[in-house]
């Protein structure tokens, strides 16, 4: 068993698609519409996420307590935070810090939605 993806909902697909593709440099591996709702797929090797747009859900609302954050590996945390900071202008949860236990440096941003976005570096 593997994971494969995570969907979540967007409230405006090419302002996700720029964020995520553009600003993080995620790659789109296809997309269909179902139903009226448009789905991308964007990620890397190991997984991706998929990003569902319905034009007629009325927008999305995330919240920390049913989905805290997803994690995005990384080469260089303080070179990414800083480039895609500069580029999307997205907002800061946390800068980036390193966490002995876990033996990683991370940091925290948000997508154009408010999702919590994590940048991990394995030390």
């Amino acid at each position: 068993m593997d994971v494969i993806h995570t969907a979540i909902w967007v409230s405006d697909l090419e302002r996700s698609y720029d964020f995520y593709v553009e600003g993080l440099g995620l790659e789109e591996s296809h997309r269909f519409d179902l139903g009226g709702v448009e789905n991308i797929y964007v990620g890397g090797d190991h997984g991706e996420i998929q990003l569902r747009y319905d034009e007629s859900s009325g927008g999305v609302d995330p919240d920390r307590e049913t989905l805290d954050h997803v994690a995005l590996g990384v080469d260089d945390v303080d070179a990414t935070f800083d480039r895609v900071r500069a580029e999307t202008g997205c907002p800061v949860v946390e800068e980036p810090f390193t966490v002995d236990q876990a033996g990683a440096r991370v940091a925290f941003v948000e997508d154009p939605d408010g999702y919590v976005i994590e940048f991990v570096e394995q030390l």
